[in-house]
């Protein structure tokens, strides 16, 4: 039965050719404004896939080794693969007054070995002897990092800078051992950190770093709105899901393209969506490209005759014999490949492939099952984003199995629908031009435009910065940060704000599935508490003031989103290119224009997950739909002390706005709900006071 299809979030650039233009130091835009922040302690680079963060860091660690007066330049990556980024280059080429270098010694991702256990014994000598030596940049994996820290000491690493490459794979949980290590040469205060990140957010909601840590370091942000605007070839993104019942081998033929270049990530033997053997998966596919003709001796790759007479060549890379495999990722990374089109035109890879992959070329990311955080799902569609000659099209396809009554894990299935429902409202806030959102009658922001008749201060204002591609709203009633970390924040960080409410699985299912639930319980309980957890030691009007900008972020997004894309064919034809050059702009302005004026309380009134149900509608049957609903209608949960307490506070300023409480049986959601809270909170103080 073919997949039932979601429709995709579709994302079209002006193709300016502006974030791959060099200045005269031969830096990119991304990396011209990270060294403009050279000086920087501790600085944090949340860039895309693609955008130069290692050549960005190579321009910044050369400073700070001969003009900074740091001895050596530590460069830690997830895995060894990865390492290959950060190889010689030459710099002076482009204009930079050095050349980066690494003493292939001291390159110890090209090493033989693992870098876990014991294995990584030797490894962690070399740090020691790299220390003790007078070349000055060392590359290694996070594991031998860690181990190297636990052998040498904190101290050792005095008068260093440490770059922390995809520094979402740190963690503020003290179980977290990078993230401990991190935390005490911050506190020891002898280093400096350069983190660089395509996703500065976890798949398991823990925090990256403390909000004390977080708040030592300076933020360079370049968005994936800049940086796929400013592409010269790569016209379009596109990122679809599609449910599918029965086994995904079945399914896949019907989403697999065999003239796109393709990275096919097939799932885990442990998930759902596995039949247990991966060999006969990787196989399946196979014959779903076409006829087998034979393997190429040199490269291992499978050859593929397709249904059109071309031939197609196919990296396994779920081959078990490591012989083999490794025959296929050497050919996959040979540089004298990297600008063949024609190398290779599939590959199939299980846990491989992914962050730091580079292959330009991939039109394509086809996942199976949702994976194991949105983190991924953001480093797996970066495989496809790369920007090339003749590409002008990239999309991203997850097939999700859809839950059936029947499954035994029928909660599982939920949670999976879930998840990747919160992916797709991740990518669309991650491809969004950031919100720059004030008060009314704030007045005009330079830079931006407002339109024929530009700024009314009586009217209703929406100015685009067509530079930055950042939108100014006006919003009636919203509360202004008053420190300068709530600044920052409402500034910088309101995607890890959104990321911690879609990734809240209350919030998701009561924002799907559950009519009776108040909107507000939603942007302003739910929401609120996210914010109060997160940044602690903000006051409360600053945290209110958080709160109501990613809120509105989000449901502006949202409901502009629903309306830009109203009648529009997913894959515009170039009569449409220019109206969804600028689909978002019109719709936030038919999304003002649709209500009467603009404002907070308005805001928080609109559930937020309203477009996405009407996709789920869409895409999978009214008695799934019950189902799903009817699932989690059993799990409501009693308010604790500290939603009880939030939801009193909210219900006394109902009270000095409305001259009267809130009533249980009132017919109004929320208000009902703040009765609700004021009665748990009388319940927990009774027992309190019975002891």
């Amino acid at each position: 039965m073919p997949p039932a299809t979601i429709p995709a979030v579709a994302l079209h650039t002006n193709r300016t050719g502006a974030s791959t233009k060099a200045n005269a130091m031969g830096m990119r835009p991304m990396q011209e404004r990270a060294y403009s922040r050279r000086g920087e302690t501790y600085l944090l680079i949340k860039s895309p896939p693609a955008s130069g963060k290692s050549r960005a860091l190579m321009f910044i660690a050369l400073d700070k080794l001969t003009n900074q007066g740091l001895r050596k330049a530590i460069i830690v990556v997830p895995e060894k693969s990865i390492g290959g980024s950060f190889a010689d280059e030459k710099l002076t080429v482009g204009g930079f007054w050095a050349d980066w270098r690494v003493v292939p010694r001291w390159n110890l991702c090209n090493a033989p070995g693992p870098d876990e256990g014991r294995a990584a014994r030797s490894k962690v000598k070399a740090v020691g002897e790299f220390l003790a030596s007078t070349d000055p940049v060392l590359v290694c994996t996070h594991a031998t990092f860690r181990f190297a820290v636990l052998d040498l000491g904190i101290d050792a690493f005095d008068d260093c800078l440490i770059a922390i490459d995809e520094f979402h794979h740190v963690s503020a949980n003290p179980e977290s051992r990078l993230g401990s290590q991190l935390a005490a040469l911050i506190a020891r205060g002898k280093v400096h950190v350069v983190a660089m990140t395509g996703s500065y957010f976890r798949g398991d909601a823990e925090p990256v770093l403390s909000p004390e840590d977080e708040a030592k370091f300076s933020t360079v942000t370049y968005t994936y709105h800049e940086q796929l605007n400013g592409y010269e070839h790569l016209k379009s993104l596109f990122i679809g899901y599609y449910f599918y019942s029965g086994p995904y081998l079945g399914a896949i033929k019907a989403v697999l393209d065999p003239t796109l270049k393709t990275i096919v990530h097939i799932p885990s033997v442990n998930a759902r969506e596995s039949t247990k053997d991966k060999i006969r998966e990787a196989e399946e596919i196979m014959y779903a490209l076409g006829k087998w003709e034979g393997t190429d001796p040199v490269t291992g790759f499978q050859l593929i005759q397709a249904l059109d007479g071309r031939q197609l060549r196919v990296a396994d890379l779920v081959d078990d014999d490591a012989g083999r495999r490794d025959r296929v990722i050497n050919a996959l990374k040979d540089p004298s490949q990297r600008s063949n089109r024609d190398h290779v035109d599939v590959i199939i890879a299980l846990g491989m492939a992914k962050e730091g992959f580079d292959w330009i070329w991939c039109e394509h990311a086809l996942t199976v099952g949702y994976r194991s955080s949105l983190t991924e799902i953001i480093q797996i569609i970066g495989r496809a984003t790369r920007d090339a000659p003749g590409k002008d099209v990239a999309r991203f396809t997850n097939l999700i199995a859809e839950p059936d009554a029947s499954e035994e894990m029928v909660a599982d299935a939920i949670n999976d629908t879930l998840k990747a429902i919160a992916a797709s409202l991740l990518m669309e806030q991650v491809l969004t031009p950031r919100f720059n959102f004030t008060p009314k009658a704030r007045g005009p922001i330079a830079g931006y435009d407002y339109g024929e008749g530009g700024y009314n201060p009586d009217g209703i204002n929406i100015g685009y910065n067509e530079a930055t591609g950042q939108l100014h709203l006006e919003v009636k009633g919203l509360t202004t940060p008053t420190s300068p970390e709530a600044t920052r924040i409402c500034k910088e960080d309101l995607l890890e704000v959104v990321t911690a409410f879609v990734q809240d699985k209350t919030v998701m299912e009561r924002g799907l599935f559950d009519p009776e639930t108040a909107p507000e319980e939603l942007t302003i309980a739910r929401m609120g508490k996210i914010v109060r957890d997160r940044y602690p030691d903000l006051s409360e009007a600053d945290q209110e003031a958080v709160r109501q900008h990613a809120i509105a972020a989000f449901t502006v997004t949202q409901k502009a989103k629903a309306l830009a894309t109203t009648n529009m064919p997913l894959e515009s034809s170039e009569d449409t290119e220019l109206r969804a050059n600028t689909a978002l702009l019109d719709g936030v302005r038919r999304f003002a224009m649709d209500v009467r004026e603009l404002d907070i309380d308005l805001i928080d009134s609109i559930n937020p997950f309203e477009a996405a149900y009407s996709i789920l509608a869409k895409a999978m049957d009214e008695a799934t739909l019950k189902q799903v609903a009817a699932a989690i209608a059993k799990r409501r949960i009693s308010l604790t002390l500290e939603e009880a307490r939030d939801l009193a506070k909210r219900a006394r300023k109902f009270q000095l706005l409305h001259g009267r409480v809130p009533e249980l049986l009132s017919p109004d959601p929320w208000e009902k709900h703040m009765a609700e809270g004021v009665e748990a909170l009388r319940r927990y103080t009774a027992e309190a006071k019975r002891g």
